[in-house]
């Protein structure tokens, strides 16, 4: 069971990597060749596969695959999951904007590191110092950006959420509940306010710990 395990985890580390490369790939080729304008365009299918998949993640943590907590996985997939379906998916308006350059390269940089490091260990049986480093550090950077951008893109979605009443729920209905996609944006809006300074220094402490033990060993 041991070795079905580190294969299963192997097999998805690596796949998943190789669905963030294709995006930074095409990304930073469309930018070269085109525009940020058609960044979406050209990588949206890439991106919806990999970053779906990160649901697995969740499921993983749950059954005791892995021991990262679902605690702290679940609202950092659940905001991607959001942006990546809810926003940039659902308004085609903001898929023109720069921001999705910064996002996708922001997410990408962060999920290759990652997902290569994840890859090597369940693989080999470890990675490569410099691999560690570069996995518990680029997120310093990769994280603020990453952030900036999604909240910049749910901003510029909602007046297309409040013209189009997208995915909302008026009143009278046989359900008798109404729902407001607009204001629910706002509502994630705000969780980010507190939820992002919380999740960054959570990281910062899982840096401080990954680094000091790589250090003794």
């Amino acid at each position: 069971m041991a070795l079905l395990k580190r294969l299963y985890l192997s097999i998805y580390n690596w796949a998943v990597f190789v669905g963030w490369l294709q995006v930074l790939v095409l990304t930073l080729k469309t930018l070269n060749e085109s525009g940020h304008e058609r960044v979406y365009s050209a990588m949206e299918r890439p991106l919806l596969w990999a970053q779906t998949a990160a649901v697995l993640e969740i499921i993983h943590g749950l059954v005791g695959l892995v021991r990262s907590p679902v605690t702290a996985t679940l609202p950092q997939i659940g905001s991607r999951l959001y942006v990546t379906w809810g926003i940039l998916w659902s308004f085609p308006q903001v898929q023109t904007h720069f921001f999705v350059s910064s996002l996708v390269i922001s997410w990408s940089i962060t999920e290759i590191i990652r997902y290569s490091f994840f890859g090597m260990k369940e693989a080999l049986g470890f990675a490569p110092s410099w691999l560690l480093w570069l996995r518990y550090s680029s997120f310093l950077l990769m994280y603020i950006t990453g952030i900036s951008s999604e909240v910049g893109l749910i901003y510029l979605a909602l007046p297309y959420m409040k013209e189009s009443g997208k995915y909302s729920l008026r009143m009278p209905n046989k359900w008798n509940f109404s729902f407001d996609y607009f204001y629910f944006a706002f509502l994630v809006l705000g969780i980010y306010v507190p939820g992002s300074p919380h999740l960054y220094g959570y990281m910062l402490g899982q840096r401080k710990r990954a680094l000091a033990k790589s250090k003794r060993e």
